[in-house]
């Protein structure tokens, strides 16, 4: 008596997929008869005939879309097993406790955990978003296991002596701009350009480093502050003014909004650190690991 496999539940679900047998033999490496073989014996095992064949593909029969409606359930819980046992076999598995400033915490620290989590699944990690002062004060109360923090001009001197620092990405600010604006064609803008600009700038807590109008700018005209990231991106968008951005929030920028580089011979730029205790635990040391690999690619793109 003809039995269900999981590999003929693979090929029937790939077929009602893909909608034809030559579609799915070339996704899932198979030869044609071979798919049309583990076709015949599910429809051997069901009974009935699984596929209604036709010059313009195949369709599901009624048995058929009971198969697959099955097949998909058996798949993905095959899937969820096998996510389960490996995270018992990975030696990183646990939970990691990772706190980003807001633009590192807009593409960088999520790329960043993506390719950790993907390479450990049984690593459990929590994003944790908030100024850099609060973020130190977390990590060295043991709350935070990452803490992601920028330095450089314009910004507060951190004591940093006592914590591990590792160089993440080191990038210029950006302006972001809307799509219909006079600099969006534009490689890059000199600081006596954005002479005339209107501005939108941070609103945050006293003692919260913000990003304000270009740092060297004198007399900039703010026209809007928001706390919000959306917020700030939002209003450019609608063409009411531009912001300042540093580099690894370049990915994040919504639809209507681009970036534009801005040459300043007085501008020192400014660096990303990822910062742990002095002795990082093997999943902090992958996640720092991780954000420079993605800082890499966002540097690159």
């Amino acid at each position: 008596m003809a039995e269900f496999t999981l590999t003929g539940l693979r090929i029937v679900h790939q077929v009602a997929t893909a909608g034809s047998f030559t579609r799915a033999a070339e996704i899932l490496g198979y030869t044609q008869s071979a798919v049309s073989r583990q076709i015949a014996a599910m429809e051997a095992a069901a009974e009935a005939p699984l596929f209604d064949r036709s010059r313009r593909g195949v369709a599901l029969t009624p048995a058929g879309q009971v198969l697959v409606r099955r097949a998909a359930e058996v798949l993905a819980g095959l899937a969820a097993t096998e996510l389960e046992l490996a995270g018992l076999r990975d030696r990183l598995a646990g939970r990691l406790t990772i706190g980003a400033y807001p633009t590192a915490a807009m593409a960088l620290v999520p790329r960043a955990i993506a390719q950790v989590t993907s390479g450990h699944p049984g690593l459990a990690v929590v994003l944790d978003e908030a100024a850099t002062p609060a973020l130190l004060r977390r990590l060295r109360a043991g709350r935070l296991d990452v803490a992601v923090i920028g330095v450089g001009q314009g910004l507060p001197d951190y004591d940093l002596s006592d914590l591990r620092q590792t160089t993440v990405l080191r990038g210029d600010l950006l302006i972001a701009v809307p799509d219909a604006h006079r600099f969006a064609d534009h490689t890059a803008i000199t600081v006596p350009d954005l002479a005339q600009e209107h501005w939108i700038t941070g609103d945050g807590a006293a003692g919260e480093p913000q990003f304000g109008a270009w740092p060297t700018l004198p007399d900039p005209h703010i026209a809007h502050t928001s706390r919000n990231w959306s917020t700030r991106l939002g209003l450019v968008a609608a063409g009411l003014g531009i912001t300042v951005i540093p580099l690894q929030a370049r990915p994040a920028l919504p639809a209507g909004v681009r970036a534009v580089a801005v040459t300043d011979s007085h501008w020192t730029g400014r660096a990303t650190l990822a910062v742990t205790r002095p002795h990082p635990s093997a999943q902090a040391q992958a996640m720092v690991t991780a954000l420079q690999d993605q800082a890499d690619d966002l540097h690159n793109a």
